[in-house]
């Protein structure tokens, strides 16, 4: 009789053996701070930091060139951030143009998109003009980067911009990115050569080759034109309306 029992006893423990050793010890300390039993926190509110410069960049036109920064940076959370947002065009005369500042602050909406809302401040070589900024910026469906901001001046005027781009990879180091910003504006500024309506674009084509994800010079072509009123104030002041160039520069992160 007791010969049967030590065989069944001992195919009883082994298969009793994995159900204890999967089943959590009950005298595991939580850890400091939390309740026995309390799942522990998701890990979603450390700070980071990063900043891009997409465009760092010089512009040939046959005649003259230009410099041309267009960055932004961020520190925050994955929920809360603070932006600053910076572009400006330096033309070979000495002149600066378009110089766009913002300072925001942004919420995760969802899984792709923030919703931003803050200051801009335009500070170039004509007037300083200030808006107040309310927008969305993220990952659109198919990859595509997006920002879309609207605009309101202290003086009642309205602006909106939309700025989109798509990376193409050709290879893991070779990409070509499309590149678009559009501008419009509710009432004419003559200061600032800008008149009411669809306002100006400037869009581009630029083939950039990462030697590593932070580091990646590029060649491209863009295109410079202004519409309508702003099209007219920048031939009574002597500028061009439209113009193809040639661009060479570097798009660095960290």
């Amino acid at each position: 009789m007791s010969a049967r029992i030590i065989p069944v006893a001992a195919i009883l423990f082994a298969f009793a053996a994995p159900a204890v050793a999967e089943t959590p010890a009950a005298n595991v300390e939580p850890p400091l701070g939390m309740e026995p039993g309390a799942m522990q926190p998701v890990m979603d509110q450390a700070i980071f930091a990063h900043a891009i410069f997409n465009q760092l960049e010089g512009r040939w036109n046959g005649s003259n060139t230009q410099f041309r920064w267009d960055g932004q940076g961020w520190i925050g959370t994955d929920y809360d951030k603070l932006w600053i947002k910076s572009e400006g065009t330096l033309q070979s005369n000495g002149t600066l143009d378009d110089g766009q500042q913002q300072f925001l602050y942004s919420r995760a909406v969802t899984t792709y998109f923030d919703l931003q809302g803050g200051l801009r401040s335009d500070i170039d070589s004509r007037p300083t003009r200030n808006w107040a900024a309310l927008g969305i910026q993220g990952l659109a469906p198919y990859f595509f980067d997006l920002e879309l901001t609207g605009f309101v001046s202290g003086e009642g005027h309205l602006a909106g911009k939309l700025q989109a781009s798509y990376d193409l990879l050709l290879t893991q180091r070779l990409i070509l990115q499309p590149q678009i910003e559009l501008n419009i504006y509710s009432k004419a500024d003559p200061a600032r050569l800008v008149g009411a309506g669809y306002s100006d674009i400037d869009t581009g084509l630029r083939l950039r080759y990462e030697y590593t994800r932070t580091f990646a010079p590029y060649l491209g072509v863009v295109y410079e034109g202004k519409f309508g009123q702003t099209a007219i104030f920048a031939r009574q002041a002597g500028e061009s309306t439209g113009d193809f160039r040639f661009a060479f520069g570097v798009r660095v992160w960290f």
